[in-house]
């Protein structure tokens, strides 16, 4: 399991290579020209082409990209075009809004979308597998922007029952220990914002967990459907075992491989719904700070945050595999 662990990581390199040469391409090849758009329309022909010389601009891309392989090797990701802070300080300091945003999601989409699926089996052909299948299907075809929106003006502008965007309530200032509100809040035992933090939690996490919801539920349900027709499903229910216990201790568990794969793919999905919940809620993650940073071609921001992106991605499919061992003992990795 170590050397399998090991190997794994060591092929995070080549990957998160191959990410930044693609992104650093087409960040370089299809933006508009930063140093115009930092000078405004008022900046004069000298002023643009010092700041292209000053950023490195005027050189060619192969030399650009050299320069910040070099940076990057030293876990430098350059500064934003725009704050002249740190990219790593930037995206870290919002990394905690993101991680909340998407572990309450996927959290969300894995309870709800095993357990419809669970039951959506058990219950095959029935009214409620009918039901749930359509549900599925319409959590699959509904695009997040356009249910937040429909989220907000129903909740929040109708109801009132949640505020419309934002990660906590402005008039509270709850003290920074970890950057994660939930926590700090429960640290410190302020509970008012605890509550405040949970309220604009809950329509962002519908939104985003909605995609993933309705995908693991299929999985789920195809998946458990394949187990019960299995021979040793059936020599339970000879035994007499209450359909509790066929289903969830044995029909269920060997059912899960094929479900946590797909949890695992969409927790890479949710990372990247992220940036359209973030920008539809005013959330003040990584994602609405990317979609900012693209609108003012600021490069060195949308680079760093695809490789941060991108290893968290391949460090979750290792933790699936990992996992995959302690679900069925059968798998042994070499």
């Amino acid at each position: 399991m170590k050397r399998y662990i090991l190997k794994r990581l060591l092929l995070l390199v080549p990957v998160l290579f191959g990410v930044s040469v693609i992104v650093f391409v087409v960040m370089h090849s299809f933006t508009a020209d930063p140093a115009g758009i930092i000078l405004g329309q008022h900046a004069t022909e000298k002023q643009i082409l010092e700041l292209r010389s000053k950023l490195d601009l005027d050189k060619p891309i192969y030399i650009q990209y050299f320069k910040y392989l070099g940076r990057l090797i030293h876990g430098d990701l350059g500064d934003s075009l725009y704050t002249k802070t740190s990219v790593v300080k930037e995206l870290f300091a919002r990394f905690p809004a993101t991680v909340e945003l998407t572990v309450s999601a996927i959290l969300f989409a894995s309870v709800f979308g095993i357990l419809v699926g669970v039951l959506s089996a058990v219950k095959k052909n029935s009214i409620f597998d009918y039901i749930c299948m359509v549900g599925a299907l319409t959590g699959v075809s509904m695009p997040i922007f356009w249910l937040g929106i429909m989220l907000i003006i129903l909740f929040s502008v109708s109801l009132g029952w949640c505020p419309p965007g934002g990660r906590i309530d402005i008039m509270l200032s709850p003290a920074n220990v970890t950057g994660f509100l939930f926590i700090d809040s429960i640290l410190t035992g302020d509970w008012e914002s605890f509550a405040s933090a949970l309220s604009h939690l809950v329509l962002p996490t519908i939104a985003l967990g909605s995609y993933s919801t309705a995908i693991i539920a299929r999985m789920t349900r195809s998946s458990v459907l394949e187990t019960l027709q299995q021979d040793y499903i059936r020599t339970a229910w000879a035994k007499g075992l209450a359909e509790r216990v066929v289903v969830i201790r044995h029909a269920l568990r060997n059912a899960l491989i094929p479900v946590v794969t797909v949890i695992g793919l969409q927790m890479g999905s949710l990372l990247g719904g992220a940036v359209l919940t973030e920008t539809v809620f005013a959330w003040p993650g990584i994602g609405k700070y990317v979609v900012d940073s693209i609108i003012k071609s600021d490069y060195t921001v949308v680079q760093g945050a695809v490789l941060l992106v991108a290893f968290i991605f391949v460090i979750v499919n290792l933790i699936v595999d990992v996992i995959y061992a302690f679900i069925d003992p059968r798998i042994k990795y070499s």
